[in-house]
C-alpha cells in the first residue's frame, strides 16, 4: 500500500510539472500581438525613426514629402487586408475601400477607421488643400479630395511609404484579428472611374482640339461653346461676340490612365496663359482662356497648377488665366470637330499664321507642343 501511495503522489507530480512546462514552453504565436494600444503608444523620437524607416518613409510621414506617382509599393495590390500607419500601426484603411483613381497614388473611398484619419488645411502650394494624418503617429498620408466614387463621393489619395499592408492571412498573428470578419463577408466596394471630363478654352478651339486628340489616356476631345445664355448657339452668333459664349472643348479621358493635373500640364503648354484679351491673332472674349471647373476639387488643383506655372520663371507676365466653375457645353457644328485632321491644308495655314508653335518654341523649346 505504501509503495503504491507513493507511486500516484509521483505520477501526480510529474503531470503537474508537465502542465506547468507546456505552459512555460508554449510558442509565443499562440498568444495574438497588440496590433495597436493607443493608451501604450509612444511616438518614438526622430533618431529613432530614422533608424527604423526607410530615407522616403520618413521624408514622406515626418517631412510632409510626396512620393513619385505610379511608382510605389501599394498602388497595384490587389491583395485583401488592412493598411496601417507605418510609424505607430493604428489601422487605416482596407482593401475592401481602395479603388484605382489614376492619379499614380493608392486611393480609398472611405477610411477603414475615421478616428484614426485626421484631416488639416494644407496650403504649402498656394492653394488650400486638406491634408490627412494619422491621429496618434501623427504621420503625413496624403489628402482627401472630393473627386470620388459613391457611395461617399471623396477619394483619400495616399503615398504608400506612410503605410504598412497587412494581409487577410496574417490579422490574427499581428492583433487585428478583429477585422478578419470584414473579408468573411460581401462588401460593396466602389467601382473604378472609368470616365471623366474637363473643359478648357484656349483660342479657336481647332487648335485645342487637336493639342489633347490622341493624348494619352483622352478619349475624345469635342470642340464647342460654354459660359454664355444663349442654348445652342451656332458658330456665326458666337463669332459676334454677344452670346457671352467661349469657344473650349470638352476633353473626356479615362482616370486609369492619366489625370485632370496632366491635362491641366498639356493645356499650359498649349496657349499663351500671359494674354486675357485672346489667343495669338484671335482677339475677343469668345477666344479668352479659361479653366472651367466640375469640382471644389478640379479648382483646387486647377488653382495650383496655376501657381505652379507662374513660380517656374517661364514667363515674364503674369499668369492671366481665369478659373470658372464649368456649366452647360454645347457641341460645335460637325464641320469643326476634328478639324485638324479633316481640313488639314486650311488648319495647317491657319497655325502657321497664327503664330502658335513660334511662341511655344520660344517659351517650352524641345518640350513644345507638336502637332
Amino acid at each position: 500500500m505504501k509503495t503504491a501511495r507513493v507511486h500516484s503522489i509521483a505520477v501526480a507530480f510529474a503531470l503537474a510539472f508537465s502542465f506547468v512546462l507546456s505552459t512555460l514552453l508554449a510558442p509565443s504565436a499562440a498568444v495574438a500581438k497588440p496590433g495597436f494600444d493607443a493608451a501604450s503608444f509612444k511616438k518614438p523620437s526622430k533618431s529613432e525613426l530614422k533608424k527604423t524607416l526607410s530615407p522616403l518613409q520618413y521624408e514622406v510621414t515626418q517631412e510632409e514629402g510626396t512620393e513619385a506617382p505610379f511608382k510605389n509599393v501599394h498602388l497595384h495590390n490587389k491583395e485583401a487586408g488592412i493598411y496601417v500607419d507605418v510609424v505607430s500601426g493604428e489601422p487605416l484603411f482596407s482593401s475592401l475601400e481602395k479603388f484605382d483613381s489614376g492619379t499614380g497614388w493608392p486611393s480609398f473611398w472611405r477610411p477603414l477607421e475615421k478616428e484614426n484619419v485626421v484631416e488639416k488645411i494644407d496650403v504649402t502650394l498656394g492653394a488650400s488643400r486638406t491634408e490627412v494624418r494619422s491621429r496618434y503617429g501623427d504621420s503625413h498620408l496624403g489628402h482627401v479630395f472630393d473627386d470620388g466614387p459613391k457611395p461617399t463621393g471623396l477619394r483619400y489619395c495616399i503615398n504608400s511609404a506612410s503605410l504598412r499592408f497587412v494581409p487577410v492571412a496574417s490579422l490574427k498573428a499581428e492583433g487585428y484579428g478583429q477585422y478578419v470578419s470584414l473579408f468573411e463577408k460581401k462588401t460593396d466596394v466602389a467601382p473604378a472611374l472609368k470616365e471623366a471630363k474637363a473643359l478648357f478654352s484656349g483660342g479657336c478651339f481647332w487648335s485645342v482640339e487637336s493639342a489633347f486628340d490622341g493624348a494619352p489616356g483622352v478619349m475624345t476631345a469635342i470642340s464647342g461653346f460654354t459660359g454664355g445664355k444663349k442654348p445652342n448657339p451656332t458658330y456665326e452668333e458666337v463669332s459676334t461676340g454677344r452670346t457671352g459664349h467661349y469657344e473650349a472643348v470638352e476633353v473626356t479621358y479615362d482616370p486609369r490612365k492619366t489625370s485632370y493635373e496632366k491635362l491641366l500640364d498639356l493645356y499650359w503648354r498649349n496657349i499663351n496663359p500671359t494674354d486675357s484679351g485672346g489667343q495669338f491673332f484671335d482677339r475677343g472674349q469668345e477666344y479668352q482662356p479659361v479653366v472651367w471647373y466640375g469640382s471644389e476639387t478640379e479648382k483646387k488643383q486647377a488653382e495650383a497648377s496655376k501657381a505652379s506655372l507662374a513660380a517656374s520663371g517661364r514667363f515674364r507676365k503674369p499668369i492671366v488665366v481665369d478659373m470658372r466653375p464649368a456649366g452647360a457645353f454645347y457641341p460645335a457644328e460637325k464641320v469643326h470637330q476634328d478639324y485638324a485632321r479633316t481640313n488639314s491644308g486650311a488648319y495647317k495655314s491657319y497655325r502657321e499664321g497664327s503664330g502658335r508653335d513660334a511662341y511655344f518654341k520660344s517659351v517650352w523649346g524641345t518640350g513644345a507642343a507638336k502637332h
